[in-house]
């Protein structure tokens, strides 16, 4: 089943195309992953996806709809959340609260009954909560559940934001560069953790990615990119041996 259909996406900038003509399509529960160098486009595809940049032409369909024209405020609520290489989360709250914050978005109780906190918003506060303990306990983040961000280190904060946007309760995760910063026994439990997401939870995750290691032990797919355009697709070994690849890194 596939869950997204990227088909001859384009999109400018003064005149440059930064993404050229890309197609590919990703199945349910898949690990993929995009590859390439400095400047091949892979942000600015993600940036399509999560509807920051509109298309020039092509078209994207996800879950069956074409979210090509979708603000942007709709994307979670249709079930993609995103993370970013530089860490976006508001550091002098709590682990907790900024894992609660990713899931309002789900809201469905009115400012009268949250100001007054009535039943209805009480169950749902409950309901929340309950769903973020359950991610803090999925990315083994318990003895920093009431941390403020500003104390955390680098990696624990990467790992909160990969949380927030699982608090999404989303379909499909973006993951930009999730081992961007990190150390080599971090980026190793990393592996560990990408995998428990798909498998406890269903998600399908779209990754950018530069440490060709993680890429190899995780994704089911490689896309690789170079100058806005895909090269090729398949798996780890053969996108890195493949001769344009090859040419694209090494010039």
């Amino acid at each position: 089943m596939i869950i997204l259909e990227v088909t001859d996406a384009s999109i400018s900038f003064g005149g440059v195309k930064a993404i050229d003509n890309v197609s590919f399509a990703m199945r349910h529960g898949e690990v993929f992953s995009i590859v390439g160098p400095n400047g091949a486009g892979k942000t600015t595809l993600f940036n399509l996806l999560s509807r920051i940049y509109n298309l020039d032409s092509g078209s994207i369909i996800f879950d069956g709809i074409d979210i090509g024209s979708k603000p942007p405020h709709q994307i979670a609520k249709l079930g993609i959340a995103r993370t970013f290489q530089n860490i976006e989360l508001f550091e002098h709250e709590s682990v907790l609260n900024n894992l609660l914050i990713g899931k309002h978005v789900h809201s469905t109780t009115n400012l009268f009954q949250e100001l007054l906190f009535l039943k209805e918003a009480r169950d749902q506060e409950l309901d929340f909560r309950q769903y973020a303990e359950e991610i803090i306990d999925l990315l083994d983040l318990q003895s920093y559940r009431h941390s403020k961000i500003v104390s955390l280190p680098f990696g624990i904060r990467k790992l909160v934001e990969i949380g927030r946007a699982l608090c999404l309760k989303p379909k499909l995760i973006l993951l930009d560069e999730p081992s961007s910063g990190l150390n080599p026994e971090e980026t190793e439990d990393l592996i560990f953790q990408i995998e428990d997401i798909r498998e406890e939870m269903s998600i399908s995750i779209l990754m950018i990615e530069h440490d060709m290691n993680l890429v190899s032990k995780v994704s089911d797919r490689v896309l690789a990119m170079a100058d806005g355009k895909v090269l090729t697709v398949g798996q780890s070994q053969e996108v890195q041996e493949h001769p344009e690849v090859i040419k694209a890194y090494l010039g």
